[in-house]
């Protein structure tokens, strides 16, 4: 029997890191019934943000790369289409695997979807409850694009069964009756993959002067915090603030835009008062066993990020989030989380409480740590039968 063939599309550096644990899961345990083809959109074009992680998470490096780089959502979508659809057309796959929100996943669905090609979906069901966030409109339609759905969260289940989907499968999934199904999280897989290589390769702690469980770790990148000049500095005073209460070092691995809005729109006397504070480290984008080191040896994370909320909680590290909505409200819910937005006050006032907090719980909310192969196991056995 011929290999099945499966396209992945990737194009921000999240995707890049959960599409490890599937190319992992197909080269162990399933290459003698298919084959994975990557394909790079290109939408995050930096090579500290994307070609690094192909090297570092051992991913197989695209088969194909769109270029498309950055510009308006639209104009980058556009792009994408236009070129995933050609490529489709000519490489005939048995089906297209997208995972979470970007304009990548949406312009990658759509495509396959239009010219009839099976579409899996990998963090389905995911709901901020905001469509003014892009993300929100992308994971939304590129659900309702999908002949399999893979939800990491019971919540992600619900939100698709309020949608009309039905929670019962069947044998032959299709876009008109697709399986849905709660699988657990393909970034858990990871971290417990990835965890004790980091704890031999990373020397991030050393290099920074960094102490385990002395240190605060922070990453912005939302448009909504680096492009508002109101926003930004609010955050930035609030850090400043929590750095010089809690008395511990707060690391910051900057996202290229961050840094541009920083210089931008941060007043001087805040841009020269960082500088000049030794507890607050900023550095370059970190590759992600050095992430995976902060994140495990940290004391508090503090960001915008939808991975790393999960990963916080992965890693038993409380999480102080910089959005007003988050996709995870389970680790809001169970209080590892809490919500803060850009407010400078409530930064400060819930990292300090989450500081002095002790009481977390834990509980499975995230799988087994065998997401990717249970996800392979569904590819073969009801869409690709």
């Amino acid at each position: 029997m011929p290999l099945k063939k499966i396209i992945t599309v990737i194009g921000a550096r999240p995707q890049i890191i959960k599409a490890a644990a599937i190319s992992r899961a197909i080269s162990h345990h399933f290459s003698h019934q298919m084959e994975e083809f990557i394909v790079h959109t290109g939408q995050h074009y930096d090579e500290n943000m994307s070609e690094v992680f192909f090297d570092e998470l051992g991913i197989p490096k695209p088969a194909f790369n769109l270029n498309v780089g950055s510009g308006s959502h639209g104009s980058m979508t556009a792009k994408m289409l236009e070129g995933l659809e050609s490529l489709f057309t000519r490489e005939k796959p048995d089906a297209v695997l997208v995972y979470g929100d970007t304009n990548s996943t949406i312009a990658a669905a759509l495509a396959a979807a239009k010219i009839h090609i099976p579409v899996i979906h990998v963090e389905a069901g995911l709901r901020s409850y905001n469509k003014a966030m892009p993300e929100e409109i992308n994971r939304i339609a590129c659900d309702h694009m999908s002949s399999l759905l893979f939800s990491p969260t019971r919540a992600g289940m619900e939100n698709l069964k309020k949608e009309g989907f039905e929670l019962t499968t069947v044998q032959k999934a299709t876009i008109d009756r697709p399986n849905v199904y709660h699988c657990g999280d393909v970034m858990y897989d990871n971290s417990l993959f990835f965890s004790e290589l980091s704890e031999e390769k990373s020397t991030v702690l050393e290099r920074n002067d960094l102490h385990k469980n002395q240190f605060i770790l922070c990453t912005i990148h939302r448009d909504t915090n680096t492009d508002d000049a109101e926003h930004l500095n609010a955050i930035f005073n609030a850090l400043i603030r929590i750095q010089y209460d809690s008395k511990l070092d707060l690391i910051l691995p900057l996202h290229p835009r961050t840094k541009k809005k920083m210089d931008e729109l941060l007043s001087p006397q805040l841009l020269s008062k960082i500088a000049q504070l030794s507890g607050i480290k900023i550095i370059p984008p970190a590759g992600f066993l050095d992430i995976i080191s902060l994140e495990k040896h940290a004391r508090l994370i503090i960001t915008d990020s939808g991975g790393l909320q999960k990963e916080a909680f992965f890693f038993k590290k409380p999480c102080v989030i910089l959005r007003e909505q988050t996709e995870w409200i389970e680790i809001v819910e169970n209080g590892n989380a809490c919500l803060a937005g850009s407010n400078e006050e409530l930064i400060v006032r819930q990292s300090l409480q989450m500081l002095s907090k002790s009481d977390f719980s834990h509980p499975d909310l995230f799988g087994d740590g065998q997401a990717a192969t249970f996800i392979c196991e569904k590819i073969l056995g009801e869409l690709l039968c």
